[in-house]
């Protein structure tokens, strides 16, 4: 099951989800390449009855959740008990997909399944699995680059048969280092950025609002790494490319003018 957290209220884009482009709205576009996936179900949780009819209006399935929520992980995990809770079944993979990446290749949540089902199937079973890609060639050094705290990098440990491997560390910061070159950055896609699409099963997804906040999640602020903290596995699915992500005005402007040169 998919399941896509979508909120009214932003800082930066105020009632994103509902923004029309392409004769669509944002939240639909999303919810498409979501359901263009393999998973069996796609269903969005909102705290707005505005989204929540629009999205049932296009023939999606919608959830009502708290308005309380701090993390959209937090969300995805009321919604998914609520389903369990009315039909009496639980998935066995729940991804938590970002509403406001509306080119989202389906094929990328596919590998993120298949990584964390093998994933699931290991000795040591996986926590939770995420995407990630290499760093375009360019910039190798300001916005979009590895040299930038915004975009967060995944240290990762060496790739298994299945296609997946598991993530060592994340950081803001320019990691792994290189020391030989003084700190400056020569090839960007050596680096890998960290694309925040998850995947848990039920269980895991419980369980971590129970997971204790650690020193180096309040340091960079980054949720993940209360996992690592807590001595759990993150599995890690490389794919090539991240989607662009909608968070201004002018990120949405720019999704308008792919879909309009797309046809």
């Amino acid at each position: 099951m998919i399941v896509i957290p979508a909120r009214y209220a932003s800082s930066r884009l105020p009632g994103k989800p509902l923004l029309v482009a392409g004769g669509k709205p944002l939240i639909q576009h999303t919810y498409e390449k979501a359901a263009a996936a393999s998973a069996d179900r796609v269903i969005v949780a909102t705290d707005d009855e505005r989204i929540l009819e629009t999205v049932r209006g296009f023939g999606g399935e919608a959830v009502m959740t708290s308005a309380d929520h701090q993390t959209g992980t937090a969300r995805v995990a009321e919604a998914a008990e609520k389903v369990a809770a009315a039909e009496g079944e639980v998935a066995d993979i729940i991804v938590n997909m970002q509403g406001d990446e509306p080119e989202t290749d389906p094929a990328h949540l596919d590998a993120l399944i298949a990584v964390h089902r093998a994933a699931l199937g290991s000795e040591r079973p996986a926590f939770v699995s995420t995407l990630v890609c290499p760093f375009a060639p360019e910039p190798a050094d300001g916005p979009g680059s590895p040299q930038d705290p915004s975009c967060v990098k995944a240290l990762l440990g060496h790739q298994r048969p299945d296609g997946g491997c598991d993530a060592l560390y994340f950081s803001r910061a320019l990691a792994p280092y290189p020391r030989d070159e003084g700190g400056r950055v020569t090839d960007p896609t050596a680096y890998y950025l960290h694309i925040g699409i998850y995947a848990f099963s039920a269980a895991s997804l419980k369980a971590y609002d129970t997971l204790p906040a650690g020193r180096l999640e309040a340091i960079e602020k980054l949720e993940q790494l209360r996992i690592l903290e807590a001595g759990e596995r993150i599995a890690a699915a490389i794919v090539p490319q991240a989607a662009p992500g909608i968070d201004t005005p002018a990120d949405f402007e720019a999704f308008k003018k792919r879909l309009a040169a797309a046809g």
